[in-house]
């Protein structure tokens, strides 16, 4: 069953500012529901914050919270009885696999299957429309937040594609930390109907100067991919648009990584990039490449690919520098990350760079990073 044509309608021709008020109207006029509200997602993966009237009148509830929290992480309908015999129903809210948020509807009576069926589409129409109409409205962007970005993250935030991703042959999660300060760190990805690509990027220096050389870096990579080149041409134009603002001066280590979907072969160009590990079945090992310069570091610096087979069930998990400050001292990181790839071997993608950065940070005194952490998790499925 999908949402009535009626209600997509509605949905587009609404003003950005007021999806949540039409939603509200049309569930109160066809299932009798009391009380319609949506939570959306931090940015730290955190909270789940009300979308309300600035300032918000209502509290913000925590991820890992009965109700709400549990449709969000678990990406299914919950329903909690309360007085009288109604119910509320949280439904998530997300967009090809990135999770935004969750609605929260008030009924009279529990629905029939039929009915939560048609509001799990109602919530996932709900979540397509938020993604347009954020291109004109800032409602959305501030619920997201728990608490003041700096202009460093807000500029790496706008770079990025999303937090999650997935189509049948793989999963993608992601996790930048601090969220409200991160400095260089970056990751995208863009797919095909034969491939994907994958980068994951560490921009040197701190503040405005690092946001604005991954900014650089990341343009200039999504300025060759789009105009066709292949991967090494991909690192070598890059590589000359940061060496030619910044002659040496700066650099951003990369990794780029381009995946065959019909066949699970992946090729890859290690600029000085951060740390590639591989968890098949009980057994977690990092993936070694012949390591190449950082992105900028030397004028015309060639790039060549290397490559390696996945099969389905393999996971692979990316991590920059920081996750290693992360966990304290150096000799100690390796050991701390692999004991958190475990623990966290059968969450699904989406929730594993979260729970990664949760389980290292208690290995540190101080809940302040030294650097910005990133971590990105593929589950390859395959065709």
């Amino acid at each position: 069953m999908h949402t009535p044509p009626e209600i997509d309608r509605a949905l587009r021709s609404a003003a950005p500012h007021e999806l949540l008020d039409v939603i509200r109207d049309r569930l109160a006029d066809r299932f009798q529901a009391t009380a319609v509200d949506l939570l959306m997602a931090d940015y730290a993966m955190t909270m789940l914050q009300p979308v309300s009237v600035l300032p918000y009148t209502t509290e913000a509830v925590p991820v890992e919270s009965e109700g709400p929290g549990e449709a969000f992480t678990a990406q299914h309908a919950v329903t909690r009885p309360e007085a009288a015999g109604s119910v509320t129903v949280f439904l998530p809210v997300s967009v090809r696999g990135d999770r935004l948020g969750v609605l929260s509807v008030d009924l009279p009576e529990a629905p029939a299957e039929h009915t939560l069926t048609e509001l799990l589409h109602w919530a996932e129409a709900l979540g397509h429309e938020i993604v347009v109409a954020e291109r004109d409205t800032d409602l959305y962007l501030q619920a997201r937040r728990a608490q003041r970005l700096t202009l460093a993250a807000e500029m790496q935030w706008q770079l990025l594609p999303g937090r999650s991703c997935s189509r049948p042959e793989y999963r993608i999660g992601a996790q930048l930390q601090p969220a409200y300060a991160i400095r260089g760190d970056n990751f995208d990805w863009s797919t095909s109907a034969d491939q994907l690509l994958l980068t994951v990027s560490n921009g040197m220096g701190e503040g405005i100067e690092a946001s604005l050389l991954t900014n650089l870096a990341v343009n200039a990579l999504r300025n060759a991919r789009r105009a066709g080149s292949p991967l090494i041409d991909q690192a070598m134009l890059a590589d000359q648009a940061v060496y030619a603002t910044y002659r040496g001066n700066a650099y951003v280590a990369t990794l780029l990584l381009r995946f065959e979907l019909d066949t699970g072969r992946v090729e890859a160009v290690d600029a000085g990039s951060p740390q590639l590990w591989l968890l098949r079945d009980e057994r977690v090992e990092p993936v070694k490449f012949e390591q190449q310069l950082p992105l900028g570091m030397f004028e015309d610096t060639p790039y060549h690919s290397q490559h390696f087979q996945l099969r389905p069930g393999d996971r692979l998990i990316v991590v920059s520098d920081g996750v290693y400050s992360h966990v304290g001292a150096p000799q100690d990181s390796p050991d701390i990350l692999v004991e958190a790839m475990r623990e966290t071997r059968d969450l699904p993608a989406a929730h594993v760079p979260p729970a990664i950065l949760r389980r290292t940070a208690r290995y540190r005194d101080n809940l302040d990073l030294a650097d910005d952490a990133t971590v990105v998790c593929l589950d390859w499925h395959g065709r």
